[in-house]
């Protein structure tokens, strides 16, 4: 039992309905249709507006959009426009096991893409962000969020210090995504619906 009262389940259970959140989350984004994702999409870039204002990094992170997420491109080119002094970067993954690198990103920058098919800058520097802004598949009001299984940002916010901004659509809320031990929660929330401050245990 938790403090709550409330069962709590073994490791093996807690793992399969895990992997079936997940999977509900990305079913139920990939369905929505695309003029209905544009409207979240809007909503989600003024609320980063605000946020990242507050924030003010100086590097900031976002990841190429994958299946359906919200897609963070236009509004960093516009972030980036604003003041010369600021820098955009890309994940890179890198050896299984090991946490992301980041790559400067510039609209006008070489890519390739990695074993998932998805593109990162190839011939600018290492950065290391302030910020971060992280894709949400399943999360949960603490923070705590399901990515696709492969554990590169749990890895990467363990050895890096920055700020992870979890930004993703309401569809994917659960009221507890059963964290593991060396899980990371993000700092702050961002869907359609607002910007949430974890609730840290």
């Amino acid at each position: 039992m938790n403090p709550q009262g409330e069962s709590v389940p073994n490791d093996a259970q807690a793992q399969v309905r895990r992997a079936a959140m997940r999977q509900r989350a990305l079913a139920a984004r990939e369905a929505t249709p695309y003029a209905r994702r544009a409207v979240w999409e809007t909503a989600i870039m003024s609320h980063l507006d605000s946020l990242i204002g507050q924030l003010a990094p100086r590097v900031l992170a976002f990841c190429w959009p994958f299946r359906a997420e919200a897609d963070c491109r236009e509004w960093v080119k516009r972030w980036l426009e604003e003041d010369a002094t600021r820098l955009a970067a890309l994940p890179v993954v890198g050896e299984r096991g090991a946490p992301l690198v980041f790559r400067r990103w510039k609209p006008t920058a070489e890519w390739a893409l990695d074993r998932y098919g998805i593109p990162f800058p190839t011939q600018t520097e290492e950065v290391r962000p302030e910020v971060a802004l992280v894709p949400l598949n399943a999360f949960d009001a603490r923070g705590y969020r399901l990515g696709y299984g492969g554990g590169y940002f749990d890895r990467t916010l363990a050895a890096m210090q920055m700020v992870a901004v979890g930004v993703g659509f309401e569809l994917g809320r659960e009221n507890d995504v059963l964290p593991q031990a060396h899980d990371h929660a993000m700092h702050w929330l961002v869907t359609e619906a607002g910007v949430f401050p974890a609730a840290r245990d």
